[in-house]
């Protein structure tokens, strides 16, 4: 602690200087100290622009880690819906922890530790968001960190003599450096979960069948995960056009002569998916995420996780109700929709032609509320919902846990992406979440989720029934929250 109260820590590279601040809530811990843009790597440009992360060397003196650091992300990618500055810098690989007592404990009695990954489709996201601020989890005794990875082509691009999934070694490395670190922080190393939102889930998930990532966490939480899995032909045909639409050679050397703003021009029409490019996405997996290479990720995370990995390991997973349904319920689809058949809409959406009668009655419901409501649903579905009880099924006897996240938005009328991350951190009066989930969002609701996701953290039991192969029961989170025998049936005709 300094002499004006600022708290201090020694990290295995060096001291670092974080600042207290308020918790909310009126309970728990009244504050919690923030060390921001800790770097756990070097800057990975020049010469390590496309290499594994190499560990931050030593540095003298103290860090000020007062502000968050650079992000992978730059500018305005034009696709978020949480609040995710892009900060400038070449330091974009570092980690935020977020702590309610920044001393080292007495053996045995550190802190369950929460590290988040964020989303973005691989391609975009920060882990500077207002909304991923620890403070609360710290407020109930949750030690919080939040990490950043490269992004896009720099960090999943295939290039021929560079190593593969350069992102996923980045979390690898976040992951290690929370290991050798956080007790330092108050946290316990043996007891860490990692959690993460949209590609953050996909990327815990991925974590999760990783045979090399096991010793580094302890339990996973997936919100609305995407995986990828892209196969490593496809993954190296898009950097071989990539390389050539840019005129140079599919090299470290070659790729290193482009500037950044060129390769992200490249990539953006690759990185944003239209509704002609969902069939090829459905089939193959993005573009641009993790890939089977066959090295780091030796076979798909579906087939990881079919085989037992991360079976000994407890997982909430869960969806939103309507995740991408906007993308028919507003703007130009809402009224081009209706004007397309229904067998079109699920042809467009990949859904075979044996599953479309017995997926139609299967959401009667959603049917009835017009063609845009049952695109945006088989959307969802298809790209989300169909995982939950697909990877439950997976985990047989496993400790796993699903929800869905079925309140409506006061602002859209749909439960849609992203609307549960402000009450999973229990931030509901923290910036932009009005224009997501309305005026006023209720509190309660927040209450709950966040206490499952503490208690699921602290004990590894987020406080509903376990699902089962022969009985699935989810948590609906909703007014009220009810748990619900088969949550998930209306997607299971997708699983044929």
């Amino acid at each position: 602690m300094t002499a004006d109260g600022h708290p201090e820590v020694a990290t295995d590279a060096g001291v670092v200087r974080g600042r207290w601040r308020p918790t909310t809530g009126g309970r728990g811990a009244p504050r919690s100290a923030a060390f921001l843009g800790i770097p756990f790597a070097e800057p990975p440009v020049g010469d390590l622009r496309f290499a594994a992360p190499v560990p931050k060397a030593p540095w003298e003196g103290v860090l000020d880690a007062a502000a968050y650091g650079a992000t992978a992300q730059r500018g305005d990618p034009g696709v978020v819906l949480i609040p995710e500055p892009s900060i400038p810098g070449d330091s974009t690989l570092n980690v935020n922890v977020f702590t309610p007592s920044p001393e080292r404990p007495a053996v045995g009695a550190g802190l369950p530790v929460l590290v988040w990954i964020h989303g973005g489709g691989y391609f975009a996201g920060s882990p500077a968001s207002p909304w991923y601020d620890g403070r609360n989890f710290n407020r109930d005794g949750v030690v919080t960190v939040t990490i950043s990875y490269r992004l896009g082509f720099d960090g999943f691009g295939w290039i021929e003599d560079a190593p593969s999934n350069r992102g996923v070694r980045d979390w690898l490395a976040a992951l290690d450096w929370v290991r050798r670190n956080i007790a330092a922080f108050g946290g316990d190393p043996g007891r860490v979960t990692i959690a993460g939102q949209s590609a953050g889930g996909g990327a815990v998930l991925t974590l999760l069948g990783m045979p090399v990532a096991q010793h580094l966490f302890h339990g996973a939480i997936a919100l609305s995960g995407v995986l990828t899995d892209a196969s490593a032909a496809r993954a190296e045909a898009f950097g071989r056009d990539l390389a050539a639409r840019a005129g140079i050679a599919p090299t470290r050397a070659g790729l290193s002569t482009v500037l950044e703003e060129r390769i992200l021009d490249l990539q953006k029409k690759a990185t944003s998916i239209g509704i002609r490019g969902l069939r090829a996405a459905f089939t193959h997996g993005l573009q641009l995420g993790p890939t089977v290479d066959g090295d780091l990720l030796p076979r798909p995370t579906t087939e990881a996780l079919r085989g037992g990995a991360g079976a000994d390991k407890p997982l909430v997973i869960g969806t939103v109700d309507d995740e991408f349904a906007m993308a028919f319920t507003e703007g130009p689809m809402a009224r081009i929709t209706p004007l397309v058949p229904t067998g079109a809409i699920l042809a467009a959406l990949a859904v075979p032609k044996r599953q479309r009668a017995p997926y139609l009655a299967a959401n009667s419901d959603i049917a009835a509320r017009g063609k845009a409501r049952l695109a945006g649903r088989a959307l969802s579905d298809k790209m989300f919902r169909v995982s939950v009880p697909r990877i439950a099924g997976f985990r047989g006897d496993a400790p796993t846990w699903t929800y869905r996240f079925s309140w409506p938005s006061g602002r859209f009328g749909l439960a849609g992406h992203c609307l549960d991350v402000p009450f999973f951190f229990d931030c509901l009066d923290g910036s932009a979440v009005e224009p997501l989930a309305g005026a006023h969002p209720p509190q309660s609701l927040s209450d709950e989720i966040h206490s499952a996701a503490v208690a699921f953290v602290t004990a590894q039991d987020p406080g509903w029934p376990r699902s089962a192969a022969g009985g699935p029961v989810s948590r609906v989170f909703d007014l009220p929250s009810t748990n619900r025998p088969d949550a998930y049936a209306s997607v299971r005709p997708l699983l044929g």
